[in-house]
């Protein structure tokens, strides 16, 4: 099906075009429109070619008129999408009742960055430098704000100030802060003082706050010219020197998911402590193989397992990453959650994980003495520490020993106590230092950049306060599995590299050799 020719009447309209003019314009989205709607009705793109073509502000009345609409429902469609235009910004709706294009207008949209002081600035993308929210536009908007703002005159330090035309999307929903009681009325100081307004909360939505303590506090009415934005108070959080409050804080401060869906829970109630004999099954048994996790003294959860022998020629390594694949499923509602997260956020004495506990500290944890899933890398590496072959495939190991990076070290170091206590690991162990020492060489010899940082760890007291900070002292350990975590990845790299320049990852599969019989799951996996 073509797409329609909309009669667009110039006559009263375009100013270029002489009376009784028409001009037909063909719709570009068309078929998405007739896609999503029955009864379809010009794109957002024709009508703002429309007003474009115009080369000014157009009425409702105007634009119905120009497009040939007299259709009552499609007209009701067209007031409802103009609208919908406006909210996102796309047009301006002016004083005299007409729709204008922002960039006519010289209108710009940016992010509302506010200042204690209560002035503010706006970040417009594309743009170097920010432009100067004056203190009578910030009580407009908030911080965080997305806004349509229109550049007015230098204040007197030369800075380009914006007036607010309006408020696009509004960032800040729930604000944390301290409720107070004054005179009888109740409000809340923001903890985050870029927002620069008290939150006034009206008696009836005080929902038991007392003086002083920690709340989170829904927006009910935003703030006008004059008037104080009016809330209810919707989470109490306790005493504000409460241990972990700064925590508690910063998660909602910083919009970080910690709590869980409960299409997630019930999600993962099908999940028991022991990996399925099932999911098992087509995966190469590696459990007779001592690979063992080497992490901090304060790791919660172990996401790489190590081993590695000496050959005639070199050395063969096996890095094993948690396999998590069999129980995430494509677009199920832990995935989609994993995918809202990103990443697990790790605070000094606190972790709010990617994944529900019984995944992230549990089935995929390569924890000591249990079944586990894993996606493992083999590789052989030369005796000048060069790459020579690798191959991936999923597997199902058994962590041998939950090491840390300072018993390592100390095992290197010939720690009697601890290397008879591990007496089984240590010839690999120490293979594992010579081949560290190898594949150190080699990066030397080809010119890699090594940064040497000092991280700190935070030691807390028994109230949760910092007692402490102590510099993190690197050991050869924590080299040691940085080479192998890097040696893994260009094997990575190099196999993607081989399966993108390849004209299909079927023609791949049908290359595979015979004794690579493993690597066709995984390949498998990324069709």
């Amino acid at each position: 099906m073509h797409s329609p020719l909309y009669s667009v009447k110039l006559s009263s309209i375009f100013k270029t075009v002489k009376h009784n003019d028409k001009k037909k314009y063909q719709d570009p989205h068309y078929q998405q429109e007739l896609a999503k709607y029955g009864n379809p009705i010009p794109s957002r793109e024709l009508i703002l070619s429309v007003i474009r073509e115009n080369n000014a502000p157009m009425n409702r009345e105007e634009i119905l008129t120009a497009l040939s609409i007299r259709n009552e429902e499609k007209m009701e469609a067209m007031r409802r999408r103009l609208r919908a235009m406006e909210n996102d910004g796309q047009l301006v709706f002016t004083k005299r009742k007409r729709y204008a294009l922002p960039e006519k207008l010289d209108l710009v949209k940016g992010l509302v960055i506010g200042h204690q002081e209560g002035y503010g600035f706006l970040q417009v993308e594309g743009k170097k430098e920010d432009l100067f929210i004056p203190n009578h536009q910030m009580q407009r908007v908030m911080h965080g704000d997305f806004v349509l703002a229109q550049p007015t005159n230098l204040d007197h330090r030369g800075r380009r100030e914006v007036r607010i035309v309006r408020v696009l999307e509004s960032r800040k929903k729930q604000i944390v802060g301290r409720f107070f009681l004054e005179n009888g009325f109740g409000y809340v100081v923001p903890d985050d003082n870029r927002i620069g307004r008290d939150i006034l909360v009206p008696n009836e939505h005080r929902n038991g706050a007392r003086m002083g303590q920690v709340v989170v506090v829904e927006l009910q009415q935003r703030s006008a010219a004059f008037n104080q934005p009016i809330g209810v108070i919707t989470e109490i959080l306790g005493d504000s020197m409460a241990k972990g409050m700064e925590v508690e804080i910063a998660l909602r401060n910083h919009d970080i998911p910690h709590q869980f869906p409960s299409a997630v829970e019930k999600y993962v109630k099908k999940f028991t402590e022991e990996v399925p004999e099932d999911a098992k099954k087509g995966r190469v048994d590696l459990r007779d193989l001592p690979l063992v996790t080497i992490d901090g003294e304060d790791a919660r959860d172990f996401d790489d397992a190590v081993y590695c022998e000496k050959q005639s020629k070199g050395w063969k390594l096996w890095v094993a990453i948690a396999d998590v694949s069999y129980y995430v499923r494509l677009h199920s509602a832990l995935d989609n959650e994993a995918h809202n997260r990103g990443n697990s956020v790790y605070f000094p004495n606190r972790v709010v994980p990617m994944l529900p506990e019984i995944l992230s500290n549990g089935l995929c944890s390569l924890n000591p003495q249990v079944d586990r899933l894993c996606m493992v890398c083999e590789m052989h590496i030369s005796a000048k520490g060069k790459l020579t072959s690798y191959r991936f495939y999923e597997a199902v190991m058994n962590s041998h020993a939950r090491l840390t990076y300072t018993k390592v070290a100390k095992i290197l170091e010939g720690d009697r106590e601890l290397r008879e206590r591990y007496y089984a690991l240590v010839p690999h162990l120490e293979e594992l230092y010579h081949l560290y020492q190898a594949l150190l060489s080699g990066r030397h010899q080809r010119g890699a950049i090594d940064f040497e940082t000092i991280e700190s760890k935070f030691i807390f007291n028994a109230m949760g306060r910092i007692e402490r900070i102590e510099p993190v002292i690197r050991n050869d350990a924590h080299k040691i599995i940085e080479e192998c975590m890097i040696l893994a990845n260009i094997a990575a790299a190099n196999f993607m590299e081989n399966i993108m320049n390849r004209p299909c990852i079927v023609f791949t599969l049908r290359q595979v050799k015979k004794n690579s019989h493993h690597s066709a799951p995984f390949l498998a996996s990324l069709v």
